[in-house]
């Protein structure tokens, strides 16, 4: 059976009712069958009770919390089920190449970059082509050279400062990058950035849960940076053609609207909740596309 998301982005009670799920909010309840159901994003004010979390871990259904303005707050995470320790042997044994993984996952990125860059360049912005021709050829020689993960996240620091930076040659000016500002967003562009990879981020979370995998032993990233480091690693792979894509489409086919679907302050900038909403929309069509790799293919 597929597994499907839920989202809930109104304030209201999350509870058990008999075999199923229900939502309550001012105007209606909604009843939600458990069955088919991967995880659910809680974008806004959600009660819940130790009703509702036993159920949820018994179906092994992962909660995610964000809270009113957009900010990820944590997720529930139910004990595993899938659990081998011929898996977690084999995960640990895998440190002994930790620099080769990092490197792979940095090559993942270079490349997945190319490829939603090579689209604007193929419709017209000729500009793109040194860059192109740095992340085909530049960055992976220069990964091959690095000798430890310094390096290797050195070289990926900069592969993600120069894609910000080709943001200005295929998007409206209105929709600037200016510098990467992640806490809080200052405009509309970071906003978007952050709300996007933190929405991969918790997918990821959820995807590696159907696995025999230990989400804390990771490779890129330090193992003790976060208990979902392995997360923090594989979702950097598919934020180009997942998360940028979905931006570039919003703003380029003008779904969102600065005006509309923002929430500006003095020193922050946030999606408000119709622009999450036009997101989130946009972001699950992209996620659940069939995308062939084309050498797997």
């Amino acid at each position: 059976m597929k597994l499907h998301t839920r989202y809930i982005f109104s304030m209201g009670e999350l509870y058990r009712k008999d075999n199923s799920l229900a939502f309550k909010n001012e105007k209606e309840t909604k009843y939600l069958p458990i069955e088919g159901v991967r995880e659910i994003y809680c974008m806004n004010e959600v009660s819940i009770n130790t009703k509702l979390l036993d159920f949820l871990a018994k179906n092994g259904i992962i909660l995610h919390f964000f809270n009113y303005y957009g900010n990820y707050s944590g997720s529930f995470y139910p004990r595993k089920n899938l659990i081998s320790g011929r898996v977690l042997i084999a995960q640990v044994a895998s440190l002994q190449n930790r620099e080769i993984i990092a490197k792979s996952i940095v090559k993942g990125i270079a490349l997945n970059i190319y490829e939603v860059l090579y689209h604007y360049f193929r419709h017209g912005k000729s500009e793109l082509k040194a860059l192109l021709e740095y992340l085909k050829f530049d960055a992976l020689n220069l990964l091959d050279k690095a000798n430890n993960i310094n390096q290797i996240m050195f070289i990926e620091g900069q592969i993600w400062a120069k894609f910000y930076d080709s943001f200005e040659l295929f998007l409206d000016e209105s929709f600037a990058l200016g510098k990467r500002v992640k806490r809080p967003p200052n405009n509309p562009m970071n906003a978007m950035i952050s709300f996007g990879n933190t929405l991969l981020y918790t997918k990821t979370i959820s995807a590696i849960y159907q696995t025999h995998l230990e989400q804390s032993i990771s490779f890129l990233h330090e193992s003790s940076e976060a208990r979902f480091s392995l997360s923090l690693d594989l979702c950097e792979v598919f934020k180009p053609i997942i998360v940028f894509k979905t931006i570039f489409e919003l703003v380029n086919l003008r779904k969102i609207n600065i005006k509309k679907h923002f929430e500006k302050k003095l020193n922050f900038c946030l999606l408000n909740e119709t622009g999450r909403k036009i997101f989130v929309q946009s972001f699950e069509e992209r996620i659940n596309e069939t995308i062939l790799h084309s050498k797997l293919k």
